[in-house]
């Protein structure tokens, strides 16, 4: 059978992923300086930056649409026999409900609910694409990435609080206190929802050693396929470091870099990195 997958732009996989497996990326909507851009098409990462470097607010962003949906769903449910798209966790976005309405039209469109974030949406869509290439049928499919979602583990250790302050999830009093003690907040990913996890101390890359090794030291109940390295501007050195740490501790077949698309960035800033991964 002839299928595609495909993801909202939140997925965060890399280029070559995305080719090597004919996925389908739908973009959201970033809106800056009063103007609206498509992420990962005509906005980056570092242009938000650059914005906000100069003064400029946050970015905010904006759900795909359910008419944007029907768009890519009416081109792809004629040109296969299956569409399994996979969105950013409904609590996070409207996505899923938009593609939810959407795919109501069409009797070949299977819509999943990541449950996450980022790369930890981007495990539950590398699987479907494992599933769909070893022959199964889109519901024993949708099945087992419902059963998926539950096992993935998402987090990541922010650098600098500044973008966290000025979307309102941190006080301007808990940010000064955390920069003058050097606290690096883990932000990790909860039953489809954030929340702050365990405070660490001191220079940012003993933190991110000291985060990795929290998180997959010691553990026999990790998936050993893949395991994603996703980060925003940090230096080559920092993520040579994160990588090494992991392959130090565990023994990953792949060991995956890549970089937060703008709905990431948006929210945590430059300076933010996690491992992202897969429990048996």
């Amino acid at each position: 059978m002839r299928y595609i997958i495909s993801a909202d732009s939140t997925c965060d996989l890399s280029r070559e992923q995305v080719e090597s497996n004919n996925i389908g990326i739908i973009p959201l909507h970033i809106e800056l300086g009063g103007k609206e851009y498509l992420d990962g098409v005509d906005v980056t990462p570092d242009d938000i930056y650059a914005y906000v470097d100069a003064g400029g607010d946050l970015a905010a962003t904006a759900a795909v649409n359910p008419d944007e949906y029907v768009t890519r769903f009416k081109q792809w449910s004629a040109a296969y026999d299956f569409v399994i798209h996979i969105n950013i966790s409904a609590d996070f976005s409207s996505c899923y409900q938009n593609a939810s309405l959407a795919a109501r039209g069409f009797d070949n469109v299977y819509v999943v609910d990541s449950r996450n974030l980022s790369t930890g949406h981007g495990l539950v869509v590398m699987e479907a694409c494992r599933l769909a290439e070893e022959g199964l049928a889109p519901k024993e499919i949708v099945e087992k990435l419902n059963e998926l979602t539950g096992r993935v583990e998402a987090s990541f250790i922010v650098e600098h609080l500044s973008y966290l302050r000025k979307g309102g999830r941190c006080s301007s009093i808990a940010a000064l206190g955390a920069n003058m003690l050097k606290l690096r907040p883990c932000i990790e990913v909860r039953d489809g929802k954030m929340a702050v996890g365990k405070k660490y101390r001191g220079n940012f890359d003993k933190c991110l050693q000291a985060y990795i090794h929290d998180k997959i030291a010691g553990r026999t109940d990790l998936d050993l396929r893949r395991i994603f390295i996703t980060h925003s501007k940090l230096p080559d050195k920092t993520l040579q470091l994160a990588a090494q740490t992991v392959r130090e501790l565990q023994s990953f077949s792949e060991v995956c870099d890549t970089d937060a698309s703008c709905t990431v960035c948006t929210h945590c800033g430059p300076g933010t990195i996690g491992v992202l991964f897969i429990r048996k």
